[in-house]
C-alpha cells in the first residue's frame, strides 16, 4: 500500500497561532462537540446486525438470531484489540421485535422464536459488552384498544392513522403519549438495553417506501425524556439523514446523542458491503451536515452518525479496496462519528483489524470525538465538495489539530464534487489553506515514522481513493 495512503494531521500548536487569522483565506472557527444529551462524552464503537441483514451473501453462515448474533459479538469480547480499543456495543437492527403488536400494554417485546433479549444482555454484560436494539416510531395500529400502562387512556385515544409500518402516528401534545414511552423504555431498561436506535424519524428519512408524517421529531423527544427518567445510562441514536435546518437540528442535538446524516450506504442484497460510489456521498453529505450546522453554533452536543464501517473483511467482501478502506476509516474517525461496524467480524482479516484498533488512530479518534473534522479546501481553505481535499479539526486548547488530505478519485455520480481527474494527482495544501502557522515535527500515524519538520503545508502525491495520516508537533 502507497506510503501516502492516509493523511491524518495532528497538529500541536500554540494557542496563539491558532488563533491569528490568515488575511488570504477565511478564518477557521474551531469546531467542538461537548457532553450530548444522555450524559455521553464520546461516540459509541461496536457491531450492528444491518449490514449483514441487508446483505446475506456477504456472510452466508449468520442467521439473524440469538446464536447468530453471540457469534459475531462474542469477537468483540475475545479479539483483545477490538475490546481494548472500546468496541463494546451489540446492535441489533430490525427483526428482533415482534412486528404486529405489543404486550397487554402496548409495549414493543422480543420476538421469542428468535430472541430472548434479557439473556442476551446478560450475556453480553458477562463479557464486558452492551446491548443495543431498534425501534421506529409510533405504537402499533393493532394496540389502538389496549391502554398505556400506568393510565386509563387508551393507545387509540391518543395516536391515529397508518405510517406505513403498522403504527399509527401519536399525537406528542398529549401527556399520556410521553407516559407509553416511560413504559417501553422501562421494560428496556429491566432487560438492560444500553442502545436505542430510532429509524424513520421525519423530517427526513427520504425515500422511505412507508407512509410517514412529515414531523415525528416529537418521538425523539419523547425517547429522550424516557431515558432520562428510567434510571439506566442509554444512548439514542437516530436515523435516517435526518433535517439540517437549525429549527430541527436544535431538536436533535438537545435529545439525541448521535444522528444519522446520510441514507443507508450498504449495498442491499448484494455480494458485497459496500461501493466508493456510496461513500463518496456520504462523506460529501458529512461536508454539507458540518458546514450547515457549524454555522448555528461551533459547539455541538451530538455526534454525527454515518452508517455502518464496512472496512473489517478483505477487499473482495467489503466491496472497495484497501486504499478505499482506509479512507472509509480515516473519515469516520475524523467526523467523530460512530464507529459501529458492520462487517462479518467472523471473518476480519489482518488489514481490517489493523484500521479498527490502530492505537494511534484510536488516539486520534479520542481527539475527533471532541473536535471533528471540517473542509478546508487546497488552494482556497473554502469549504466545497473537491476531489483533492484537505480537512481540519481543532485546535483545542492546547493547540492540537488534526488534519485529513484525500484525493477521492473521479467522481462517479454521487461525490458532489464532478471532477474526473484519475489516477495520481499531486494535492497541495498550505497552512494558510488550514487556517493555521508554525513550525511542525511531522509524524506518519499510520507508519508509526518521523517524518522530519514542515513550516508551510504538504504535497502529497494521492492515488484514486488515497488519503494521507500525519501528527504534527511543534
Amino acid at each position: 500500500m502507497a506510503r501516502s495512503l492516509l493523511s491524518y494531521v495532528m497538529v500541536a500548536v500554540g494557542v496563539s497561532m491558532a488563533a491569528s487569522p490568515v488575511a488570504s483565506q477565511p478564518a477557521l472557527q474551531v469546531v467542538q462537540i461537548e457532553t450530548t444529551p444522555n450524559g455521553f462524552t464520546s461516540p459509541p464503537r461496536g457491531w450492528n446486525s444491518f449490514g449483514i441483514q441487508a446483505n446475506p451473501e456477504t456472510t452466508s453462515s449468520f442467521s439473524f438470531n440469538q446464536t447468530g448474533v453471540i457469534s459475531q459479538c462474542d469477537v468483540l469480547a475475545t479479539t483483545t484489540t477490538l475490546k481494548d480499543a472500546g468496541y463494546v456495543y451489540c446492535s441489533l437492527d430490525s427483526g428482533w421485535s415482534v412486528g404486529g403488536n405489543g404486550d397487554e400494554y402496548g409495549r414493543i417485546i422480543y420476538d421469542t422464536s428468535v430472541f430472548d433479549i434479557p439473556s442476551l444482555a446478560d450475556h453480553l454484560h458477562g463479557e464486558g459488552l452492551l446491548l443495543g436494539i431498534y425501534v421506529v416510531p409510533g405504537a402499533f395500529i393493532a394496540d389502538e384498544e389496549k391502554t398505556i400502562l400506568g393510565t386509563d387512556v387508551t393507545i387509540g385515544s391518543v395516536c391515529s392513522g397508518d405510517n406505513g409500518l403498522a403504527r399509527c402516528n401519536f399525537d406528542y401534545s398529549q401527556p399520556a403519549v410521553q407516559q407509553w414511552h416511560n413504559s417501553v423504555v422501562n421494560q428496556f431498561a429491566s432487560w438492560g438495553v444500553d442502545l436505542i436506535k430510532l429509524d424513520y424519524v421525519t423530517p427526513g428519512s427520504p425515500s422511505n417506501g412507508a407512509n410517514l408524517p412529515p414531523d415525528s421529531s416529537g418521538e425523539v423527544t419523547a425517547y429522550h425524556q424516557a431515558i432520562a427518567q428510567s434510571g439506566r445510562e442509554i444512548r439514542l441514536d437516530i436515523s435516517w439523514k435526518l433535517d439540517r435546518s437549525q429549527e430541527y437540528f436544535d431538536i436533535w442535538e438537545s435529545n439525541a446523542d448521535s444522528m444519522r446524516t446520510d441514507q443507508d450506504i450498504n449495498n442491499g442484497g448484494q455480494s458485497t458491503f459496500v461501493s466508493w460510489e456510496t461513500v463518496q456521498r456520504a462523506i460529501d453529505n458529512y461536508r454539507q451536515y458540518i458546514t450547515t450546522v457549524m454555522q448555528y453554533n461551533t459547539t455541538l452536543t451530538t455526534y454525527p452518525d454515518m452508517d455502518n464501517l464496512f472496512v473489517g473483511n478483505p477487499a473482495s467482501i467489503s466491496g472497495v479496496t484497501d486504499d478505499e478502506r482506509q479512507t472509509i476509516m480515516t473519515h469516520w474517525i475524523g467526523a467523530g462519528a460512530n464507529l459501529i461496524i458492520g462487517s462479518d467480524l467472523t471473518n476480519l482479516d489482518d488489514f481490517g483489524l489493523n484500521l479498527l484498533t490502530n492505537t494511534n488512530a484510536m488516539a486520534a479518534a479520542d481527539f475527533t470525538a471532541r473536535h471533528p473534522i471540517q473542509p478546508r479546501n487546497p488552494g482556497t481553505g473554502n469549504n466545497s465538495s473537491q476531489q483533492l481535499q484537505a480537512w481540519i479539526a481543532g485546535p483545542d486548547a492546547s493547540g492540537t489539530a488534526m488534519v485529513v488530505i484525500t484525493n477521492y478519485g473521479p467522481d462517479q455520480g454521487q461525490g458532489g464534487f464532478g471532477t474526473s481527474l484519475a489516477g495520481t494527482q499531486t494535492v497541495n495544501v498550505s497552512w494558510d489553506d488550514l487556517g493555521i502557522s508554525g513550525t511542525f515535527n511531522v509524524r506518519d500515524i499510520w507508519a508509526n515514522e518521523d517524518r522530519g519538520a514542515e513550516s508551510s503545508g504538504f504535497s502529497v502525491q494521492l492515488d484514486d481513493g488515497q488519503s494521507v495520516l500525519y501528527e504534527l508537533t511543534s
